[in-house]
């Protein structure tokens, strides 16, 4: 059914559930993945100079950073048996959705795995919803693949 799965990976709990789903769905059906990592500027404007810059040592730090989560995903499909290939998005100005969106349509992804932290409130409106972003942009059916309840939550199972 899908025959090329793009997963994006961020070293958080969540996207590596995401990334054990995709990699399953790739090992059943033979598919290719390819697992993308967005270096996200907007998530560090407070690493901004006063002249609306950002400095060498924090891009570069983004950059290193996004490599080693591309290196230990990249690690995750080896062992899981599912051959994989790698792209660092980094296009300055474009939002995690956008650059997602982008590559699944540039390189011909038919299905997108994703994990959602599922925040709400305030986290939300502070942190964002990038699984939000990818569903509202992509070209290709998406699989969001959500993290654990908080064990506070105050909703319950459908009785």
């Amino acid at each position: 059914m899908f025959k090329r799965i793009l997963i994006p990976v961020d070293g958080s709990d969540t996207a590596n559930k995401a990334l054990v789903a995709g990699l399953q769905m790739a090992r059943e059906t033979s598919a290719s993945v390819r697992l993308v990592h967005v270096v996200n500027e907007m998530a560090y404007l407070g690493g901004m100079d006063p002249y609306g810059t950002y400095s060498a040592d924090l891009a570069g730090m983004m950059r290193e950073g996004g490599a080693k989560v591309l290196t230990d995903a990249m690690a995750i499909a080896k062992s899981a048996g599912v051959e994989a290939s790698q792209a660092m998005l980094d296009e300055p100005g474009q939002r995690l959705g956008e650059s997602v969106a982008a590559a699944a349509k540039l390189w011909g992804a038919d299905l997108i795995v994703t994990g959602s932290h599922g925040r709400r409130g305030i986290g939300r409106v502070l942190l964002g919803s990038g699984a939000e972003q990818i569903l509202r942009l992509s070209p290709v059916p998406v699989l969001v693949v959500r993290s654990a309840p908080p064990e506070d939550s105050r909703e319950h199972p459908a009785d």
